[in-house]
Protein backbone atom coordinates (compact mmCIF):
# COMPACT_ATOMS: atom_id res chain seq x y z
CA UNK A 1 0.00 0.00 0.00
CA UNK A 2 1.01 3.20 -0.64
CA UNK A 3 0.41 6.68 0.88
CA UNK A 4 1.15 9.84 -1.26
CA UNK A 5 3.86 7.82 -2.68
CA UNK A 6 5.63 6.20 0.36
CA UNK A 7 5.38 3.03 0.79
CA UNK A 8 3.69 1.87 4.55
CA UNK A 9 4.54 -1.79 4.31
CA UNK A 10 7.25 -3.73 2.78
CA UNK A 11 5.23 -6.61 2.06
CA UNK A 12 2.60 -7.31 -0.41
CA UNK A 13 -0.81 -7.53 0.87
CA UNK A 14 -0.78 -11.53 -0.04
CA UNK A 15 2.54 -11.76 1.38
CA UNK A 16 1.63 -9.87 4.44
CA UNK A 17 -1.44 -12.32 4.97
CA UNK A 18 0.57 -15.28 4.40
CA UNK A 19 3.19 -14.66 7.20
CA UNK A 20 0.29 -13.63 9.63
CA UNK A 21 -1.23 -16.71 8.84
CA UNK A 22 2.16 -18.08 10.48
CA UNK A 23 1.37 -16.77 13.41
CA UNK A 24 0.47 -19.59 15.89
CA UNK A 25 -2.01 -19.56 19.13
CA UNK A 26 -0.92 -22.81 20.48
CA UNK A 27 2.41 -24.99 21.25
CA UNK A 28 4.14 -20.94 20.41
CA UNK A 29 8.13 -21.67 21.66
CA UNK A 30 6.83 -19.26 25.30
CA UNK A 31 3.94 -21.76 25.97
CA UNK A 32 6.46 -25.17 25.61
CA UNK A 33 9.22 -22.74 27.81
CA UNK A 34 6.21 -22.64 30.50
CA UNK A 35 5.10 -26.80 29.89
CA UNK A 36 9.04 -27.68 29.92
CA UNK A 37 9.53 -26.42 32.69
CA UNK A 38 6.04 -27.32 34.88
CA UNK A 39 6.40 -30.73 33.60
CA UNK A 40 10.14 -31.59 34.41
CA UNK A 41 9.24 -30.22 38.04
CA UNK A 42 6.43 -33.23 37.95
CA UNK A 43 3.52 -31.31 37.67
CA UNK A 44 0.84 -32.45 34.86
CA UNK A 45 -1.52 -30.60 33.10
CA UNK A 46 -4.30 -30.68 30.20
CA UNK A 47 -3.74 -28.33 27.04
CA UNK A 48 -6.03 -26.41 25.77
CA UNK A 49 -8.84 -27.62 27.80
CA UNK A 50 -12.04 -25.58 27.91
CA UNK A 51 -12.98 -23.84 31.27
CA UNK A 52 -15.92 -21.66 31.66
CA UNK A 53 -15.98 -19.84 28.56
CA UNK A 54 -11.96 -19.89 28.01
CA UNK A 55 -9.25 -22.63 26.92
CA UNK A 56 -6.45 -21.65 29.20
CA UNK A 57 -3.01 -22.99 28.04
CA UNK A 58 -2.98 -25.29 30.84
CA UNK A 59 -5.30 -26.31 32.69
CA UNK A 60 -4.92 -28.09 36.18
CA UNK A 61 -8.07 -29.75 37.09
CA UNK A 62 -6.88 -31.09 40.22
CA UNK A 63 -5.73 -27.75 41.57
CA UNK A 64 -8.47 -25.78 39.82
CA UNK A 65 -5.93 -23.56 38.46
CA UNK A 66 -5.35 -22.86 34.84
CA UNK A 67 -2.22 -20.44 33.68
CA UNK A 68 -2.11 -18.18 30.16
CA UNK A 69 0.68 -17.74 28.83
CA UNK A 70 0.36 -14.54 26.91
CA UNK A 71 2.41 -12.91 23.89
CA UNK A 72 3.03 -9.40 25.04
CA UNK A 73 2.54 -8.05 21.75
CA UNK A 74 -1.08 -9.63 21.28
CA UNK A 75 -2.17 -9.16 25.07
CA UNK A 76 -0.70 -5.67 25.50
CA UNK A 77 1.84 -6.24 28.37
CA UNK A 78 1.45 -3.53 30.76
CA UNK A 79 4.52 -3.82 31.69
CA UNK A 80 6.16 -0.31 30.11
CA UNK A 81 9.74 -1.73 30.14
CA UNK A 82 8.94 -4.71 28.33
CA UNK A 83 10.33 -4.04 24.58
CA UNK A 84 8.02 -6.85 23.08
CA UNK A 85 5.05 -4.62 23.52
CA UNK A 86 4.78 -2.62 20.49
CA UNK A 87 2.29 -1.34 18.07
CA UNK A 88 2.56 -1.69 14.16
CA UNK A 89 3.18 1.43 12.65
CA UNK A 90 0.84 0.72 9.82
CA UNK A 91 -2.85 0.89 9.90
CA UNK A 92 -2.52 1.70 13.92
CA UNK A 93 -6.34 2.63 14.45
CA UNK A 94 -7.00 -1.29 13.18
CA UNK A 95 -4.52 -2.55 15.51
CA UNK A 96 -5.29 -0.34 18.37
CA UNK A 97 -8.88 -1.30 18.14
CA UNK A 98 -7.70 -5.85 17.82
CA UNK A 99 -5.94 -5.14 21.34
CA UNK A 100 -8.10 -3.40 22.88
CA UNK A 101 -10.53 -6.18 21.89
CA UNK A 102 -7.85 -8.95 22.97
CA UNK A 103 -7.36 -7.02 26.06
CA UNK A 104 -11.24 -6.66 26.97
CA UNK A 105 -11.94 -10.75 25.96
CA UNK A 106 -8.65 -11.48 28.42
CA UNK A 107 -10.38 -9.34 31.32
CA UNK A 108 -13.63 -11.25 30.78
CA UNK A 109 -12.11 -14.57 30.60
CA UNK A 110 -10.40 -13.76 34.22
CA UNK A 111 -13.46 -12.61 35.66
CA UNK A 112 -15.18 -15.74 34.63
CA UNK A 113 -12.62 -18.22 35.69
CA UNK A 114 -12.47 -17.03 39.15
CA UNK A 115 -16.16 -16.30 39.71
CA UNK A 116 -16.22 -20.31 39.26
CA UNK A 117 -13.63 -20.44 41.82
CA UNK A 118 -10.32 -21.32 39.47
CA UNK A 119 -7.01 -19.71 39.95
CA UNK A 120 -6.03 -17.84 37.32
CA UNK A 121 -2.20 -17.16 36.70
CA UNK A 122 -0.86 -15.32 33.32
CA UNK A 123 2.76 -15.37 33.04
CA UNK A 124 3.90 -13.07 29.91
CA UNK A 125 6.20 -13.93 27.16
CA UNK A 126 9.31 -12.13 28.12
CA UNK A 127 8.89 -13.51 31.54
CA UNK A 128 9.21 -17.02 29.99
CA UNK A 129 12.79 -17.21 29.51
CA UNK A 130 13.46 -16.30 33.43
CA UNK A 131 13.86 -18.62 35.90
CA UNK A 132 12.64 -17.03 38.76
CA UNK A 133 9.29 -16.27 37.26
CA UNK A 134 9.05 -19.85 36.03
CA UNK A 135 10.02 -21.18 39.52
CA UNK A 136 7.46 -18.43 41.27
CA UNK A 137 4.56 -19.75 38.68
CA UNK A 138 5.41 -23.19 39.87
CA UNK A 139 4.85 -22.30 43.72
CA UNK A 140 1.97 -20.22 42.94
CA UNK A 141 -0.09 -22.88 41.29
CA UNK A 142 1.28 -26.02 44.13
CA UNK A 143 -0.30 -23.38 46.47
CA UNK A 144 2.81 -22.61 48.35
CA UNK A 145 3.08 -18.55 47.07
CA UNK A 146 0.50 -16.07 46.35
CA UNK A 147 2.00 -14.39 43.65
CA UNK A 148 3.85 -15.56 40.41
CA UNK A 149 5.65 -12.47 40.19
CA UNK A 150 9.17 -12.72 41.91
CA UNK A 151 10.17 -9.70 44.68
CA UNK A 152 13.22 -9.36 42.49
CA UNK A 153 11.71 -8.27 39.14
CA UNK A 154 14.07 -9.43 35.86
CA UNK A 155 14.18 -7.53 33.62
CA UNK A 156 11.83 -8.19 30.21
Amino acid sequence: MTLEGIRTDTLSPAERSARMALVRSRDTKPELRVRRYLHASGLRYRLHQRVATARPDLVFPGRRAVVFVHGCIWHRHPDPACPLTRTPKSRIGFWTTKFAENVARDARQLAALEAEGWRVFVIWECQTTDRAHLEALLLAIEGKAQEIVPAARAAC
